[in-house]
């Protein structure tokens, strides 16, 4: 595959907990070759102008993620690991009002941990959630075109997101005059 090296970059969350998952739910394996959901991202983002992957996760996972992950993109795949702690960048003052604290700070948080390494346009997704390629093409479209000067985001019906087998939380999206005016989660959404 041609990688377009200064396509924009995309930003994969992975320092998550997966916590009411009982396991790293963004290295499962579940591809009939060993693939987690983000090596799809992957493929499907490169194919569609991404030029730089920055995969932002906990130094506890390191070993597991380049033995599930990165061992297969090696050479591949043009990619930067940033790492995300509980104490990266957070005062002091605040890291003692949080002391216990084990759940990462969130995507503003991981975003400045990998602020040194973001030198370009760049999306941000979770690495548990598939996208889809259209979504990846839409957004690379969008981020090398020279005058997206804002940002932006690639909204789905609701309809299409829920699950077969069960209850979801989604981000329900408002929009006025064609620019988003908030957004709300809503929780337990089941089919109808």
């Amino acid at each position: 595959m041609n990688v377009n090296a200064n396509g924009p970059a995309l930003a994969i969350l992975a320092a998550g907990m997966g916590c009411r998952y009982g396991g790293i739910k963004q290295i499962d394996r579940i591809g009939a070759g060993g693939e987690a959901i983000l090596d799809y991202s992957v493929f499907d983002a490169l194919r569609s102008g991404f030029g730089k992957i920055i995969f932002i996760i906990r130094r506890s996972i390191e070993a597991d993620f380049r033995d599930a992950v990165l061992s297969r993109m090696k050479n591949k795949v043009p990619f930067e690991i940033v790492f995300q702690e509980q104490d990266s960048l957070i005062p002091a003052d605040v890291a003692e009002k949080a002391a216990g604290r084990t759940k990462p700070w969130g995507t503003v948080h991981a975003l400045l941990c990998a602020a040194d390494r973001i030198d370009r346009p760049f999306c941000v997704i979770n690495a548990d959630d598939f996208y889809g390629r259209d979504a990846y093409g839409v957004m690379a479209k969008y981020l090398s075109d020279s005058n997206a000067a804002e940002g932006a985001l690639v909204p789905y019906r609701l309809a299409d997101t829920l699950s077969e087998l069960g209850a979801v939380t989604r981000g329900v999206c408002a929009v006025e005059k064609g620019f988003l005016s908030g957004i709300e989660e809503l929780k337990a959404i089941e089919r109808g």
